[in-house]
């Protein structure tokens, strides 16, 4: 029988020992310093072979018992800690990440043959089994879903979650500035022992482009812009979405207020327009509430999209501008990267003016880009917006088909949307209804 050499063990990195423990059955070895953990494997070693040393001081039969003592029944491995371990998301363990298994065949003739009298006759779980090396070439593709705590998933098959999903750490999520719906691709490795999931080593490519070129991009201020083309169809019968589609139009782009006093219908008229596009492809969409009345919040959270932020008139203005802000944010990453994106905001009355005028201008059509929409409730406008949807209160409170206020409505550049003979209609229904 080989003994176990007190130098050598020293000398050898700790996930050997770890693979020397674990084969020899010694329980909760993984919680030991590395001298700790020799004098535990060297008392077990001698426990099994029925050997003393005969030194006179006691201080090996000391260590063997102190070893017996950590032992558990065989019956007991397995529990609730190595469960705990193996469901939570990739943890890495800083001493098994230093000290990668050293494989069987490059070994030491001494450590060789050390490992197989280990292991006789001993089975191990399969979460304790060493790392596997990194497969040459193994790469993975797919769609990205940030995680509330900064981190991500990259979705193999969108946008259900898989066994085959990658991990994706929050530094890349924030290195590459990702959100969700980016695909990316790049080098994975294989789970470690306490980890479920494939990792992804770094990102190559974001949305077909490299990455190092995504992120030295142009910053999204000074992306070239136009005015909005791309009319936003509603595809409703109801009567104010229907006049707000032809007569105050809103596009991919488009920096939109939805003004009036109060019980004229904003909110109500904000959730039509949310309705109407919920689930359209090639659209992310965001809702954003803020300073709204605690009874709309759960009128909000029946409707077709949950709110990404939900603070009632109570929170300050700027906490309602920082709930606000990384929505914001977000939509600007997917425009620059070719994106079209959908901001609703109920509301802006809450806000400071500069906060709510920074909100609104981040609504832009990009020149051989992307898009970012806002829309947004207000008492009044703040200046700046494309397009105002002017509601009337007393014809909302009257109960009359339409609550728009067409003299008061209106959209720059709507011929851009509509067609020339679209832009003259709305010229003469504005022109009616002022004379009315």
């Amino acid at each position: 029988m080989t003994v176990l050499d007190r130098s050598e063990l020293q000398a050898s990195p700790l996930a050997d020992l770890h693979l020397i423990a674990d084969q020899i059955g010694l329980e909760g070895f993984r919680r030991l310093r590395k001298a700790d953990l020799i004098d535990a494997i060297l008392g077990e070693k001698k426990e099994d072979a029925g050997e003393s040393d005969g030194d006179s001081s006691g201080e090996e039969p000391e260590r063997g018992a102190r070893a017996r003592r950590s032992r558990s029944p065989r019956s007991r491995r397995g529990g609730s800690a190595a469960k705990s371990s193996t469901e939570a998301g990739p943890v890495e363990d800083e001493e098994e990440a230093e000290s990668a298994p050293v494989d069987s065949d490059s070994a030491p003739p001494g450590r060789r043959t050390q490992r197989a009298q280990a292991g006789r006759g001993r089975g191990r779980s399969e979460r304790d089994r060493p790392e596997q090396p990194e497969e040459p070439g193994q790469t993975a593709e797919g769609v990205v879903e940030v995680l509330g705590n900064g981190s991500a998933f990259l979705r193999v098959d969108p946008p259900e979650p898989s066994d085959g999903d990658v991990y994706i750490s929050a530094a890349q999520v924030r290195r590459c500035e990702l959100v969700s719906g980016d695909r990316v691709s790049g080098p994975v490795r294989t789970p470690r022992r306490s980890e479920r999931y494939s990792s992804l080593v770094r990102i190559d490519t974001i949305n077909g482009r490299s990455a190092d070129e995504v992120s030295e991009g142009t910053r999204y201020e000074d992306l070239p812009v136009a005015y909005p083309s791309e009319r936003l169809a509603f595809d409703s019968e109801d009567p104010t979405l229907k006049a707000i589609e032809w007569l105050t139009p809103l596009g991919r782009g488009s920096r939109a207020a939805i003004v009036g006093g109060s019980r004229a219908g904003k909110t109500e008229t904000l959730r039509k327009i949310l309705t109407a596009l919920a689930g359209r492809e090639g659209i992310e969409l965001t809702l954003a509430l803020v300073g709204v009345r605690p009874e709309e919040v759960g009128e909000w959270q029946a409707g077709p999209l949950a709110p990404a932020t939900t603070l009632t008139f109570a929170a300050s203005p700027d906490v309602q501008g920082q709930a606000a802000e990384p929505l914001i944010e977000t939509a600007k990453r997917i425009a620059a990267r070719g994106g079209d994106a959908i901001v609703l905001i109920d509301s802006l009355d809450g806000l400071h003016p500069h906060t709510a005028r920074k909100l609104l201008a981040a609504a832009r059509n990009l020149e051989d880009g992307g898009s970012l929409t806002v829309i947004a409730t207000a008492a009044r406008t703040f200046g700046g917006e494309s397009t105002v949807i002017a509601l009337d209160p007393v014809r909302a409170s009257t109960g009359q088909p339409t609550a728009l206020d067409l003299v008061a409505s209106g959209t720059l550049r709507p011929e851009l949307l509509v067609g020339e003979d679209g832009a003259e209609a709305i010229t003469r229904a504005r022109a009616t209804a002022a004379e009315g």
